[in-house]
């Protein structure tokens, strides 16, 4: 069985998140999203609530792409995240050449602990390259229209959580 890793703060998930996630699905037979805790960035969005967003937007890509999708949250080193799910690949989207340049060294990193698990780098589709979970909170803050750029029920949260 081929076990992906796509790793990320998802505070909140997007569109964007939504596509390379639909897109992965075709790289492996079990999508593992990991939310990362990272209270360093200081999310908007508890674990919990993070991981109950992306269980509800996955639950529908695993309908409509027959690929098991499951959240998974972690703390840890990424590589070691991936030998605690059995991930043999981990997916990353890019947007633009600035997030290859960060993914490039991330990579370097990793391979330098564990050389057995590859990464694969997924372009987001052009509707979705400038979008990015810190300006969607900006915008949705600034009373900005959020729909574009995250599923329904993820504004429904945003806008609830702004107040």
């Amino acid at each position: 069985m081929r076990i992906g890793l796509y790793p990320g703060t998802f505070d909140p998930i997007t569109l964007g998140h939504t596509d390379i996630i639909r897109r992965g699905c075709a790289l492996v037979d079990r999508l593992v999203i990991g939310v990362a805790i990272n209270t360093g960035k200081n999310p908007m969005f508890s674990l919990e609530e993070r991981v109950a967003m992306v269980e509800a937007e996955c639950a529908k890509l695993t309908a409509e792409t027959g690929t098991e999708i499951v959240a998974h949250p972690f703390e840890n080193l990424l590589i070691d995240c991936a030998h605690d799910v059995g991930a043999q690949i981990i997916i990353r989207g890019l947007r633009a050449v600035t997030d290859f340049e960060y993914e490039y060294q991330m990579v370097g990193m990793n391979r330098a602990m564990d050389d057995s698990v590859e990464t694969v780098f997924l372009m987001a589709e052009a509707k979705y390259q400038a979008i990015a979970s810190k300006l969607v909170k900006e915008i949705a803050k600034l009373g900005g229209d959020v729909t574009k750029f995250v599923p329904p029920s993820v504004k429904e949260q945003l806008l609830a959580k702004i107040g």
